[in-house]
């Protein structure tokens, strides 16, 4: 969110389409997201935003890797979206844990929870 400048420049050098509009989107998923994240707040649609982001980030930063993840699974583990895109995963299918604000909505409501 401080260098927007300098992640438009990236992602033109990319070719991704409207790299002003895309930058500015990214970088709102990755700062606003991981807070949310963070607090447990909009758990699910939030990993799924940042599981989209991620896989563009990997699609058109690390493409190879990703092309030869059966043949070298080694490079697309060590590649940067990777750690991201796991925990984005994994937080979408299992949703929040029971010391999230999801939860305490969930329990102000009367939701039942797991």
């Amino acid at each position: 969110m401080t260098n927007i400048p300098k992640v438009v420049e990236y992602f033109g050098s990319l070719g991704i389409p409207l790299p002003s509009l895309n930058a500015r989107i990214v970088c709102g998923v990755e700062t606003f997201g991981s807070i949310l994240l963070i607090i447990g707040l909009a758990t699910r649609p939030t990993a799924l935003l940042v599981l989209i982001v991620m896989t563009v980030a990997y699609l058109t930063g690390d493409r190879a890797a990703v092309l030869q993840i059966f043949s070298d699974p080694d490079q697309f583990v060590k590649a940067a979206p990777f750690p991201f895109f796991v925990m984005a995963l994994v937080l979408f299918f299992a949703g929040p844990g029971w010391i999230s604000v999801d939860t305490l909505v969930g329990r102000m409501f009367g939701k039942k929870t797991d």
